[in-house]
C-alpha cells in the first residue's frame, strides 16, 4: 500500500524551516541534500549559482511512524512559489507498476512537470499538477534506505 506525505516548497528558507520543525517534532534528518550536490550527466549543463547551489534540493524529517515531512527550495528554473500553493502530496509506492498506475490516473487531464523516470537518488519518480490544480509527486524507492 502506498504511503502519503506532505511535501513543502520554500523560497530559499527550507533549511531554516526544517530546523524549526526538527526542534518541535524531534528526530533526525535521514537526508538533506543541496542543489550544488546534484550530479549532472550533461557536461554542458549550467552550474547553479552559489546561492542556488546552497538551497535545499530535498530534505526529509520523520514526524511519526507513518509520516515523513519533506521539503525543498525553489530555484530560478522552478520560479518563486506562492504561499498557499507551496505544498504537494508525495506518494511512496511499493512498485514501479503501482507508481505508473497512480501517475497515469492522477495526472490525466493535468500538467506533467516531470514524467516518471529513474533518478540519481535511486528512485523511480515523477511530478505533475492534476486537473484540479493539486501538486503530486509519485515515488518508488528502488534502493530503500
Amino acid at each position: 500500500m502506498a504511503t502519503v506525505n506532505p511535501y513543502l516548497i520554500f523560497n530559499g528558507n527550507c533549511e531554516e524551516a526544517f530546523l524549526f520543525y526538527k526542534s518541535v517534532f524531534g528526530g533526525e534528518f535521514p537526508y538533506m541534500g543541496r542543489f550544488g550536490e546534484m550530479p549532472s550527466d550533461d557536461p554542458n549543463a549550467p552550474k547553479p549559482s552559489e546561492e542556488e547551489a546552497n538551497r535545499i534540493m530535498h530534505v526529509s524529517l520523520p514526524i511519526s511512524s507513518e509520516t515523513v515531512l519533506m521539503g525543498s527550495d525553489s530555484t530560478s528554473q522552478s520560479g518563486d512559489v506562492v504561499i498557499g500553493t507551496n505544498i504537494s502530496i508525495s506518494i511512496n509506492t511499493e512498485s514501479t507498476g503501482e507508481a505508473d498506475k497512480l501517475f497515469d490516473g492522477l495526472s490525466a487531464g493535468g500538467t506533467v512537470i516531470m514524467p516518471m523516470t529513474k533518478t540519481f537518488w535511486g528512485a523511480y519518480f515523477g511530478m505533475f499538477t492534476d486537473k484540479f490544480g493539486i501538486g503530486w509527486m509519485i515515488n518508488f524507492d528502488e534502493k530503500p534506505q
